[in-house]
């Protein structure tokens, strides 16, 4: 077991190394909703699509969850305008078209066992295959969100089928309580140097206006990232975490 807050502060410390830490092959990026993308990789995608290997993204659910009371935004709507944020988001990381894949489950509902992950799983091994992806990246299981912890389980299944390499990144693991106890005291990892993509990134976080901007004003029980939130993200570099549980060898 470990502390939320040294497991943080042992992330913050692993080695910082350049796009060539991640082995040959095209990336892929599971993000359990629209805007996670940019959050927890966005220095990635903007660094992968410089190199010439443009990765491709799996956007989990629709994200219609963040307004549920808005009559101006009802469910089709919001998901129409999330899907477009995350498509102008990709846009300033330098993603050609075709590259994002929107798989469209309602938030809070995305598969987490059973025959419907192992579904959803098989469609992704699927696609990671035909885009020669070798790299498969997901949320750290212990983000403290229902579809973040499904996006972990289902990218642990797809990597298995796919033979893929699995990384994990943190999102609202972030934000754990420093007491908070978990099950994961071996964690191993880099720190992916994204100083000069920063710029990108912000571009990019900041592309998706329903969910800190105040876009939407007739919930107001509706999410709102705070300013102190996205700036966890607006560092110099992104954490990616090593998944035991997927045989790979190790990084170089």
């Amino acid at each position: 077991m470990i502390r939320a807050a040294d497991a943080l502060q042992r992330m913050r410390s692993f080695p910082v190394r350049d796009f060539y830490a991640f082995p040959p092959g095209r990336i892929a990026i599971l993000a359990p909703h629209p805007d996670d993308e940019s959050l927890g990789c966005g220095g990635l995608i903007a660094e992968a699509c410089s190199q010439g290997c443009p990765p491709h993204i799996f956007v989990l659910t629709d994200g219609t969850g963040s307004h549920p009371n808005s009559r101006h935004y009802p469910a089709h709507r919001l998901r129409a305008l999330r899907e477009a944020e995350t498509l102008a988001a990709t846009t300033h990381l330098g993603l050609p078209p075709g590259h994002v894949t929107f798989l469209g489950y309602p938030d809070t509902a995305a598969p987490s066992g059973g025959r419907p992950l192992q579904a959803a799983a098989e469609l992704i091994s699927r696609r990671l295959a035909h885009a020669g992806c070798r790299t498969l990246l997901a949320p750290w299981r212990h983000d403290p969100h229902g579809d973040h912890r499904a996006a972990a389980a289902l990218a642990i299944e797809a990597a298995r089928q796919g033979q893929c390499r699995l990384l994990a990144y943190p999102v609202w693991g972030l934000t754990l309580p420093p007491d908070t106890w978990l099950p994961e005291d071996a964690l191993a990892g880099f720190r992916l140097d994204i100083a000069h993509q920063r710029s990108r990134k912000h571009a990019a976080i900041h592309a998706h206006a329903s969910q800190y901007a105040g876009l939407i004003q007739d919930d107001p029980g509706g999410f709102q990232m705070a300013p102190s939130f996205i700036d966890l993200f607006l560092q110099d570099s992104e954490i990616f975490i090593e998944i035991p549980e997927i045989s790979a060898p190790p990084l170089t």
